[in-house]
């Protein structure tokens, strides 16, 4: 059940009218039931999945809780971990392995007839499995006391706003909240719906509209060359921002308007003047998560510098690898990996290139540069997570700009990459839209704008919101990219 269908929507409306009728005291089942049943309109199959990773990290919390022995409280971890991990590679892992271990084999003239395994990958296994092994994280570490409570915490896995691709929420900040009596309240509702419209509009207007004209040249790269290739790496850009952070915004909005509040999962992006700065505002709760459970186990900074750099380093590859198994998001984790060691190895050489052109006093222009050069080095490693293979990645880099303003090239560019003028400016308008009011919220909140002015033109705001989506927006159901994760 994807949000941009009118399943969705049924669901929704019918989910929070009941959940408001129905007595505190029952309303963590129906909230269970519901986001079963959510999850099972993909495949009810795979509830097996979510069942099994949730009964184990459940008695695990229970079992570490038993025993103030580290060494027992470890074992029960491992468990955890495990058990978690193991579910992730069998499902979407092993046929990496074991083609590259055929490979391998190969070289060695070594027969190896083990086949892959003809599965499809669960929805949001590698979300939910990171949610809860977070828990058992935090419970290991004495952060947090087990839940007893196998209905709530069973309710903490599988959420329905958040369960197929975040925000990853830890079980600290998400798990009371289910306790709270919650009433219906109208200002949290609109805050809400406004934020849910705002995903719709990303998702479907921008997202899902320059998604035909990227895929028109990524899946047949050997066809294009320069500004072609150009065009398509940026919009790109802004289609996963679109897709994932529109995502974001619905899921946030729906736990809203029943009265819970999900992390912050983007914060502009693109306005980032650094590397690291990108990786703190673009999928946070992913990204505070390696940090938190990966990056400072390994020691994090407080290491000699070679280990230091090697932390980085691990933590960014394996990131490019939770988001799929192929070899292209090893590689655009590394590349940004790369980019954040290259940034700290540069550092005390980029101020004396600033100050030699006198950029310490123009601090204005010294941000416009540094945005600007983040976001080409972040659509250059997009390049590497958009291909469809390492091949087809290092053709798109060697011919950015082979003809780049050939005849050929224009024509197909002016023609709105092969969808029409039309299509390409709407995509463009919407894009122009998005970042307007993203400067705008950057120095003010939007809702505070809109709570000062009068109803009537609120209304007009949330109206024209909703006429530019169905009018503008395309609803062919296009799954949000980040669910192949």
């Amino acid at each position: 059940m994807l949000f941009n269908s009118i399943e969705f929507l049924v669901f929704f409306v019918i989910a929070v009218t009941l959940y408001f009728f129905i007595p505190h005291r029952f309303r963590w089942l129906f909230l269970l039931l519901a986001s079963y049943y959510f999850y099972m309109c993909w495949n009810p199959v795979y509830i097996v999945l979510l069942l099994i990773s949730t009964l184990i990290d459940y008695f695990a919390g229970l079992m570490m809780a038993k025993t103030g022995e580290k060494k027992r409280r470890r074992k029960y971890l491992i468990i955890s971990l495990c058990s978690n991990l193991g579910l992730l590679f069998a499902f979407k892992y092993f046929n990496f392995f074991n083609g590259a271990f055929k490979v391998l084999l190969g070289t060695l003239n070594i027969t190896y007839n083990i086949g892959a395994l003809q599965v499809l990958l669960p929805v949001g296994i590698s979300f939910y499995t990171f949610q809860t092994m977070s828990y058992a994280l935090d419970v290991y570490r004495g952060e947090k006391k087990p839940e007893r409570h196998f209905g709530i915490f069973a309710l903490y896995v599988s959420f329905f706003p958040q369960l197929v691709a975040g925000p990853i929420e830890r079980s600290t900040r998400l798990l009371p909240q289910f306790y709270n009596k919650i009433k219906f309240n109208y200002e949290r509702t609109t805050d809400g719906l406004l934020l849910m419209l705002w995903g719709f509009f990303k998702k479907v207007v921008i997202a899902d509209r320059v998604a035909a004209m990227v895929d028109q040249v990524y899946n047949n790269v050997y066809e294009y060359q320069g500004l072609t290739l150009i065009i398509a790496t940026l919009l790109f850009a802004f289609q996963i921002y679109c897709d994932f952070s529109g995502y974001s915004d619905i899921a946030i909005g729906a736990a809203r308007i029943m009265g819970f509040d999900l992390m912050t999962n983007f914060r502009t992006p693109y306005y980032a003047k650094s590397i690291s700065e990108f990786w703190k505002r673009w999928h946070i709760s992913l990204t505070s998560w390696f940090k938190d459970y990966l990056y400072i186990s390994l020691g994090g900074n407080r290491v000699v510098k070679w280990r230091w750099y090697y932390n980085i380093m691990i933590v960014f590859v394996i990131s490019g690898f939770w988001h799929g198994a192929n070899w292209t998001f090893i590689i655009w984790g590394a590349l940004n990996g790369f980019y954040l060691l290259f940034s700290i190895w540069t550092a005390g050489l980029r101020e004396k290139i600033a100050r030699f052109f006198h950029l310490d006093k123009l601090p204005d222009l010294r941000t416009i540069i540094k945005a600007l050069i983040t976001f080409a080095l972040v659509c250059f490693a997009w390049i590497f997570f958009r291909a469809n293979s390492l091949t087809e990645a290092f053709y798109v880099i060697t011919h950015l700009f082979t003809g780049i303003l050939s005849q050929e090239t224009l024509a197909f560019v002016f023609s709105g990459l092969g969808f029409g003028v039309r299509g390409f400016l709407i995509a463009l308008a919407a894009i122009c839209l998005m970042e307007t009011i993203q400067l705008v919220q950057q120095r003010r909140s939007i809702k505070e704008i809109l709570e000062k002015k009068p109803a009537a033109l609120r209304l007009a705001v949330y109206v024209g919101l909703i006429v530019c989506i169905i009018m503008l927006g395309k609803f062919s159901a296009n799954q949000f990219i980040y669910f192949q994760f």
